[in-house]
Formats: C-alpha cells, sequence, structure tokens
C-alpha cells in the first residue's frame, strides 16, 4: 500500500469525475505534485450514477466553451490514455412540444450559430427519422446537435485519472480526511486518517460531500443533495442503435440508449432533497431506494413521448443523490481562505463540463484566471443571504422542480421571499412597488401605478436643448419576450425621471470601507484609477487581471486620509471583497469591512433634483458648493446623510447613505419635499433603461473580465501615469499596439424588437459579434444594444443585422452616448 506523503504542493479531495479532471490538468500543466484523496474509490460518489448525455450548448460563450472543450477531450482520451471514457457522439435532439418552446428553440439556433455550434432548427419529420420510436403528436419542431453524444461517466473518470498518473499526480483511495489546518487564515496542512500532508493549496472537489469539507475551514458552501431519478430498461427488440439523445423539456423529460435498452429520466415537479442532517459516512457506490410515486409523472411523459417504454423490461430506477446549488450552477473558484479552492456542485451540466471545469480550475490556481470568464459557476456569486440552509434549500428545491421551464428575461424567483427589507419597504408596498429580489433583498422593479393614465408623468416636448422629447400618445409596447415580466410604469419612471425628478431605494447596494494604515497604496496597487484624491473626493474606477481585463466596478470615495467607501452592484459584493483580499499584498495593513447593512441608501435624480434637495438642507448645494463626484455629510431635514453626488442615470442627483434606522424616515422627507414638482418613485428597470440611454456599462454583461477599460471605452477611467498597478503592463501593450475590438452602441430599426443578450451580430453572413446588453431608450425613442465589434465594422453608421429568434433585424452602429453626449445634464 502507497505511503502517504509528508508534503504536496496541491491536495485535491474527491476522487470524482472533477477532482480526477482538475489533478489531470494541474499536472499536465506542469505541477505534478498533485495528490487527489479519496474516501473510498474512484467514482464512488455520484460520478458513478450520472446519466451520462453531454450537451454543449449553454446561454453564455464561455460555459459553452468550456463544454466544447471537455467534448474535444473526450473524444481524444483513449489514444492519449488508454482507457476508453466510451465517447459517442451520436448528437442530440430537443423537442418542442408547445409554440412557446419552439421561440425558444429559435433563440437557441442563434446563440448556437454566435457560439460557433451547428445548431440547427429542424421539422417533426426530420426528429422522427432521428429518433424514431418517439410519438410525434404534439411535437412542432425541434433542434439537432450533431456533434453532442453521451459518455461513461466511470471511463472518463479512470481515463482522466490514467492520465493525471501518467504525468506525475498520486492517487489515495479509501483515506477520509479529518481536518484542514490553517494559519493567519491560510491553508497549512490536510489531515488524514493515513497521515497529515503539509501543503498550501487544497482543491474541494467533494461534490455532495463539498459543504463538509469546507465547514472544516469555516465556511458555509450552498450545496443540497438531491435525489435524481432515472429509469434504466433491459434491451428493447429492435430498438434502433446509435439513437441521438433526446430531450422534451415541455415534459421534463430525457433518453438515451444503452447497451440496446434506454436511460430515461428528468426533473420532476416535486423534488427530494436528502441528506441536509448530513451524509451517512458509510453512503459509497451507493443509491437511494427507488420512489416510484414521484416518478410517476416523469412516467406519464415518458410514456406519451416513446410510448415503447410503458412495456419495455425495467432493469431499475435508480434514484442517486447529486450536489444542487440555488441555481443549478457549479461552485468553483478560489474563497476567501487563502489556498482554499472549491470545485463542486456538479448539477445538470456536470458531466459535460467535467473536462473543462478541469483545465479552469488548473489555469486558475497556476495563472491566476482562467481562460474563459467564469462568472456564473463563481461561488463568491452567493451572498450572505446563502449561509442558511433553510434559505438554500427554499432555492435550490425551486431551481430543481423548473429546471426544464422556459425562463423569460427579468424572471423572478418565489421562493424564501421577503428576506432582506429596505427600512423604505413598506412605504414603497404603499406606493405600489413590484418588487423583484437580488442577493436575498426585495427591491421594486417598478411601481404599477405609474402604469395608470392618472399617474403618467405629463411630459414636455419642446425644443429646449435640456427637455425631453417624449410622445405622450405613444405608449411603447415591446413584443416577444420583451414582453413578459413588463410593465408601461417602466416608461412612465424613465421619463418622469428624465423631466423632473425620480426616487430610488438603493439600499441594496453592496458597500465595504477599507480602512488602515496601507489602504491608500492598496487601493492604488490594484484600481486603475488614481484614488489619491482629497477627503471627499468620489472615483470611479476599475479593478483589473493581469491580462487587463475588469474584474470589478464600483466607486471609490474617500471618507478620510486612511478610510474609503466602495460601492458595488448588490451581487457583486462577495467577489469584490474576495478579489482585494486575494489580490493585496499579504502584509497590508489593511482591514476590509462590510457596511452593507449599516447604511441605507436613496438615489435622487433629475433635473428639479438640486430643488428638492435645497428644500430640505441648510447646506449649499449649488454646483459651485458641491461639485459632480464629490460627497458631503449633510443633514436632509431630520436625517444625518452621507450626500454623493453621482448618477448610474445620465441626471442631476445625489445617493444618500445613512444610518439603517434613518432609511425609511429619509425615504419620507424627500417623498414629501418633490411632490411640488411631480417626483415619481421609480425601480430598477427604469435605471436599466436609463443607464443604456447614456451609455454606462453593467459589469457581468458590457464589461467582464475577457475585456480592457479601453476595449469597453473607458479609457477616461485609466491613469497609466499614476505608476504602478495590476493589469498596467497589458494596458500599456495594448495602447501602443491598438484595440482591436471596441464596445459599440446599436440602434435596431424595428424598435419593438428588443435583444437580450447573446445575439449574434452579422456583416453580411458573418457573425463579428453579439450583444452584451440591450433594452429601450424611451427618451431618444431608440431600441439600443451594445456589442463588441472588431474596429472595420464600428465607424458610426455601419449597417449590420442582429438576428432575434430568427428574424434578422437591421441594426446600424450609432455615436454614444445617445442621451446627453457632452455630460451637460449631470453637471449642471
Amino acid at each position: 500500500m502507497a505511503v502517504i506523503p509528508t508534503q504536496a504542493r496541491v491536495v485535491v479531495i474527491g476522487g470524482g469525475i472533477g477532482g480526477c479532471s482538475i489533478a489531470y490538468h494541474l499536472a499536465k500543466m506542469g505541477w505534478r505534485d498533485v495528490v487527489v484523496l479519496e474516501r473510498n474509490e474512484l467514482t464512488s460518489g455520484s460520478t458513478f450514477h450520472s446519466a451520462g448525455l453531454v450537451g454543449q450548448l449553454r446561454s453564455d460563450v464561455n460555459l459553452t466553451k468550456m463544454i466544447r472543450y471537455s467534448v474535444d477531450l473526450y473524444r481524444r482520451l483513449k489514444e492519449e490514455t488508454e482507457y476508453d471514457p466510451n465517447w459517442r457522439e451520436v448528437g442530440s435532439l430537443r423537442l418542442a412540444s408547445s409554440p412557446e418552446r419552439l421561440v425558444e428553440l429559435k433563440r437557441q439556433v442563434a446563440l448556437a450559430r454566435s457560439f460557433g455550434l451547428p445548431l440547427e432548427l429542424i421539422s417533426t419529420e426530420d426528429a422522427l427519422k432521428l429518433f424514431p420510436i418517439m410519438n410525434p403528436d404534439g411535437v412542432l419542431g425541434a433542434v439537432y446537435l450533431p456533434t453532442d453524444g453521451m459518455v461513461d461517466p466511470s471511463g472518463v473518470t479512470y481515463a482522466l485519472a490514467a492520465g493525471a498518473k501518467k504525468f506525475g499526480a498520486r492517487f489515495f483511495t479509501m483515506t477520509r480526511v479529518q481536518s484542514i489546518r490553517t494559519k493567519n487564515n491560510r491553508v497549512t496542512a490536510v489531515v488524514t486518517d493515513k497521515g497529515t500532508i503539509q501543503t498550501e493549496i487544497v482543491v474541494n472537489a467533494g461534490g455532495q460531500w463539498a459543504g463538509e469539507i469546507a465547514s472544516m475551514v469555516g465556511l458555509y458552501l450552498p450545496v443540497i443533495p438531491m435525489a435524481h431519478l432515472y429509469l434504466i430498461t433491459r434491451p428493447i427488440p429492435g430498438l434502433p442503435k446509435n439513437l441521438p439523445t433526446m430531450r422534451d423539456p415541455d415534459h421534463l423529460v430525457y433518453w438515451r440508449e444503452e447497451v440496446g435498452g434506454l436511460i430515461a429520466g428528468g426533473y420532476e415537479r416535486m423534488p427530494a432533497p436528502w441528506g441536509l442532517d448530513g451524509i451517512p459516512q458509510d453512503f459509497n457506490n451507493r443509491l437511494l431506494p427507488p420512489d416510484w410515486d414521484r416518478f410517476q409523472p416523469l412516467m406519464d411523459g415518458l410514456i406519451q413521448r416513446t410510448p415503447i417504454i410503458e412495456h419495455a423490461e425495467v432493469n431499475m430506477l435508480l434514484n442517486g443523490p447529486e450536489g444542487f446549488t440555488p441555481d443549478a450552477e457549479f461552485l468553483l473558484g478560489p474563497t476567501v481562505v487563502k489556498g482554499f479552492w472549491t470545485a463542486a456542485a456538479f448539477c445538470a451540466h456536470g458531466l459535460a463540463s467535467a473536462g473543462g471545469i478541469g483545465k479552469a480550475m488548473a489555469e486558475w490556481i497556476i495563472e491566476g484566471h482562467p481562460e474563459w470568464n467564469l462568472w456564473r459557476l463563481d461561488l463568491r456569486r452567493f451572498g450572505s443571504n446563502y449561509s442558511s440552509q433553510a434559505y438554500t434549500l427554499a432555492r435550490t428545491v425551486e431551481t430543481y422542480a423548473k429546471y426544464y421551464d422556459i425562463h423569460y428575461p427579468n424572471e423572478e424567483r418565489s421562493s424564501a421571499r421577503p428576506l432582506r427589507l429596505s427600512p423604505a419597504y413598506y412605504r414603497l408596498k404603499e406606493l405600489g412597488a413590484s418588487f423583484g429580489e437580488k442577493s436575498g433583498w426585495e427591491r421594486p422593479n417598478w411601481f404599477e401605478r405609474n402604469a395608470t393614465a392618472d399617474n403618467r408623468p405629463q411630459t414636455t416636448n419642446n425644443n429646449e436643448p435640456s427637455a425631453v422629447s417624449h410622445q405622450q400618445s405613444a405608449i411603447y409596447q415591446p413584443k416577444g419576450w420583451a414582453a413578459q415580466n413588463y410593465s408601461s410604469a417602466i416608461e412612465a419612471e424613465h421619463i418622469g425621471t428624465r423631466e423632473r425628478a425620480g426616487l430610488f431605494d438603493e439600499t441594496s447596494f453592496s458597500k465595504f470601507e477599507i480602512h488602515g494604515q496601507d489602504a491608500l497604496p492598496t487601493l492604488q496597487f490594484l484600481c486603475d484609477n488614481d484614488i489619491d484624491k482629497p477627503v471627499g473626493s468620489v472615483v470611479y474606477t476599475q479593478m483589473l487581471n493581469p491580462r487587463g481585463g475588469i474584474e470589478c466596478d464600483f466607486t471609490v470615495t474617500r471618507l478620510a486620509e486612511d478610510r474609503f467607501r466602495i460601492i458595488t452592484g448588490t451581487t457583486f459584493g462577495e467577489h469584490d471583497r474576495s478579489w482585494i483580499r486575494l489580490n493585496m499584498p499579504e502584509d497590508a495593513d489593511v482591514v476590509i469591512e462590510d457596511v452593507t447593512a449599516q447604511y441605507a441608501c436613496i438615489g435622487l435624480w433629475g433635473p428639479q433634483a438640486r430643488a428638492i434637495l435645497q428644500r430640505v438642507t441648510k447646506s449649499n448645494v449649488s454646483n459651485e458648493a458641491f461639485p459632480y463626484m464629490t460627497a458631503q455629510n449633510i443633514a436632509v431635514g431630520d436625517v444625518p446623510t452621507l450626500a454623493v453626488r453621482v448618477t448610474y442615470v445620465g441626471e442631476l442627483g445625489w445617493e444618500f447613505y445613512c444610518p439603517m434606522e434613518y432609511g425609511q424616515r429619509l425615504w419620507d422627507v424627500l417623498w414629501q419635499a418633490g411632490q411640488q414638482d411631480g417626483i415619481v418613485a421609480a425601480g430598477y428597470r427604469a435605471i436599466d433603461s436609463l443607464r443604456l440611454e447614456k451609455g454606462y456599462r453593467y459589469w457581468g454583461a458590457d464589461i467582464t473580465p475577457d475585456y480592457s477599460p479601453f476595449e469597453a471605452g473607458m479609457g477616461f477611467a485609466v491613469r497609466l501615469d499614476k505608476g504602478n498597478f495590476n493589469g498596467r503592463d497589458a494596458l500599456l501593450k495594448q495602447k501602443a499596439e491598438g484595440v482591436k475590438r471596441k464596445l459599440c452602441c446599436l440602434s435596431l430599426a424595428d424598435k419593438t424588437a428588443i435583444a437580450l443578450g447573446n445575439e449574434p451580430v452579422r456583416c453580411g453572413d458573418k457573425i463579428v459579434g453579439w450583444i452584451t446588453s440591450g433594452g429601450y431608450g424611451y427618451s431618444v425613442g431608440k431600441s439600443i444594444a451594445y456589442a463588441y465589434l472588431p474596429l472595420e465594422h464600428s465607424p458610426v453608421g455601419t449597417a449590420l443585422d442582429v438576428e432575434l429568434f430568427g428574424e434578422h433585424i437591421v441594426a446600424t452602429v450609432e455615436h454614444e452616448p445617445l442621451w446627453d453626449p457632452k455630460g451637460e445634464r449631470i453637471k449642471m
């Protein structure tokens, strides 16, 4: 028996497909001192009972690239390792059994084309030829991807392990991790029942045990084991070989051929979580008892679409637990404990993605960043609200039950609400707020009372430069998916803000303070803008990775010589704080303090904002006394606030921060003060349309780690002459060589068509980019979209086309911003 080493460069905990893929890629990239620890035998957790389907198309280009890499890897593993993963490239079908699903499939075809996948929309008759045991009744069409397939979960895992061993990695099965030692918030050792391994890097690839492993370093992971069911039949006489895999999401089910029979399962409406009080220590290579009652609704759908299965001889109803997250995406990346990494919860697409996960994690660990932008999978997307198992459970059950549903834009979750409430919540409710939710916060999307004629703003239409030109008689109505989860109140709130003033509750913003002797030099090194400004200054900045890509996007307000407050997006706080902790000097005298729950935030913007504010404060808020991008402590009525003169809507105004207990009073004071000016209560959907008109970028869509500030048109926020900072070398090189692509503003010829994101942009037959974000600009009367385009396609006036749901719509490159291009309104 091999002896556990006393030291290793990396220890991977978990011998499933994820852990083996990570070990394979680490060793292949040259880190050969890798140890993999498995509590039982390889694949004995949940890998061995995976259904084995591999579908490449995701709604995100980076996630699609990750699975395409996996497929390429699975194709060559047999030759490379001499272990056969039994990869079978049989193609895949996805059926439309409803008109709404057919529309979704048309959108998927456009997405696939922009991602380089040969997905095609086919007729019901053609689908039947590919899957002849299908009952075509009610099928309106399908999509077919010939490069999809299936793989043996155990076979591919052992092939990856063989490859990892070939490159030098060592595997120790029947070895249990008992604890993980840390010192000064850094991993130092892994203690097992066979000995202790000194190490500085631990990768938690423990699958459904990942939460238990994370607790060893004081972390909670939002992972819930869910009991997944699928049927395995004995060989069926006459069943064609090499059937494509097939999914019928309207019936919640899927199929694939297996040794002459079928594997068939799905995602039921009444799912069953398992192991909430802990997973039994001896639960290895084991399954749960069959649950025919829970499977019956899926069985009905299977029989309806493939009647042959009703009389097929059943080998078993497999009931196996898999780790699921609240959004059915993986948990990848670094944690707040230095050296402790997570790659777990490979729900739904885990087998298909495992090859790419290993590559991405190895790059992340060795080089500091993966090739692909994986924010959708980054465990830091989950905030503090997910530290509760009850909340995590409610969200995960909801997600599992709706896994195959059509998910329209701006869809809201319904479980575990309300949770986090602004102090103005009940005032907003009285005003008819239609609430959405983000990071557990209840936030107004719009106020339904603003949709009624009596409450719509009285618009102006004159020739003054500062006036909004808007035809009230033409209330805008989008078509297609954009009409889902929509209200004309959004338009009213947009126009009310542009013409008079809008009042916004932004308490959910993530807020944290950085203070200490080294606060300034730390921020100067991490930020691309110059943070060394006088106390009371507000600086808009990004934090970059070594490639110059944008990792964080926020404002920094200098509160004192050694104290700064960062305001970032509601869902980005955990990510941004982690980025700072992981990239700042280890010996820096810096404290990072989350103050989100300490302060309410109310935003007031619009041409009447100054007049409204001046009524309730003794402070001089003129442009001369209170310039743009500065902050002052002022009293608003009887509420002490930090007033910050910034904007994300392109209008004059302020954000007011006050202790949480004053929040309702602050709303009341400003709301009453604005009544004579026709102030409008406004929500986040209005903010989005306002910011699009002004050309303000949104991190995670318009700006990501894939793009630099120069490519994103944000060079104004970069100070290359301030000294060294993270990413500076990459920017210097890019500036010298010139950018090859840039973020451009497009307007669509069909104003009722709204780009939702990821739609392909074409010049003739060539795809030249895809949409990052889109929406309607009510003030400028245009359907707006943004896309990164090669320089030759970026000149203003260039005619392109955007494919929306199979329809090609003419798009024109516009001069941006469309609204107030000289910035006169925000600085008046």
